[in-house]
């Protein structure tokens, strides 16, 4: 893995309007999401993935069961892109810097000739903005490159999430993009259930089981440079009582979460394991403050290994 080369990622405040685009973009999928899939636990029907061309819906089955559907955002060709298994597949550009507003209105009028008229909600969360995604022309900046360094980060960190998760043997997710925070996510659950701290849709849905996760975000203006973080719910208080590894990682109170900085990762000889292994410190530690199953957490360090 130290052959393969990591790309040094600017601080958020540097290419914050394509960001903070691209993530309004990402906005308008999950609600697709949210409006058309059938729901699952934790809201992961909402849930997004990160693949080789970007982000993208899972395949969304049509009311009528007529078909799937997958709405993408290509950050290689920098398209929208709008596929139902009955149809020819539709792209909308990105470029040259158009409104969320303009990529909204051709994704949805899109689907909405696929599959009918349908209810959705178009105000953001979990942003600071509050504008309608279909009234947003505040955010427009798009600049290609800053989304290609953006997507190679991105997968890098997604591989590390992936490789993490692989050998757990409990219930866990599979990578999620998540459109609310603009993060990359695992989460593993001890099988056992909590109580969410809140009464809101989306702490009610998504705390209502204990879990670990760990993640990667490219930074934001509470936090303004990309970093892996993890954390677990609920948290006990010896939760934060550690020196995890490697070198730079850290507790952030603010945040609640132990976090690793992207430069450290880069800095690394070997980027890769270096994330791996916060990821792995962040599971174990978790497991035993929160006292999971010992076998659980074993499993997650690979011990017993998969079956081949």
């Amino acid at each position: 893995m130290s052959s393969i080369s990591w790309p040094a990622l600017p601080p958020y405040e540097s290419w914050r309007g394509t960001c903070d685009t691209l993530h309004a973009h990402s906005q308008l999928l999950g609600k697709l999401g949210v409006a058309l899939a059938p729901p699952e636990p934790e809201l992961q029907h909402a849930a997004l993935q990160l693949t080789g061309r970007g982000w993208e819906t899972h395949p969304i089955p049509a009311p009528d069961a007529s078909g799937l559907l997958n709405i993408a955002l290509d950050l290689r060709t920098h398209e929208a892109v709008v596929e139902f298994s009955e149809a020819p597949t539709r792209r909308f550009p990105l470029t040259p810097d158009r409104p969320v507003a303009d990529v909204t209105s051709d994704v949805l009028s899109a689907v909405r000739d696929l599959l009918g008229d349908f209810e959705i909600n178009l105000t953001p969360q979990e942003v600071p903005w509050e504008v309608p995604l279909d009234q947003d022309h505040e955010h427009r900046t798009y600049d290609p490159s800053s989304v290609e360094t953006y997507f190679r980060a991105a997968l890098r960190a997604a591989i590390v999430l992936a490789e993490l998760r692989a050998p757990y043997r409990g219930r866990s997710t599979p990578v999620n993009a998540w459109w609310g925070s603009f993060d990359l996510a695992v989460s593993l659950y001890s099988g056992l259930p909590a109580t969410p701290p809140s009464n809101d849709f989306i702490t009610r849905n998504a705390g209502d089981a204990q879990q670990i996760e760990v993640g990667w975000w490219p930074g934001d203006a509470r936090y303004p440079r990309p970093a892996f973080f993890g954390y677990a719910y609920p948290t006990p208080d010896a939760f934060s009582k550690a020196q995890l590894s490697p070198p730079g990682s850290r507790w952030d109170n603010e945040l609640g979460e132990f976090m690793l900085d992207w430069d450290d990762v880069i800095a690394a000889s070997d980027p890769h394991m270096a994330a791996l292994e916060f990821g792995r410190s962040v599971v174990a530690h978790g497991c035993t403050v929160c006292d999971w199953d010992p076998d659980l957490a074993n499993s997650a360090m690979g011990e017993p290994p998969p079956v081949i």
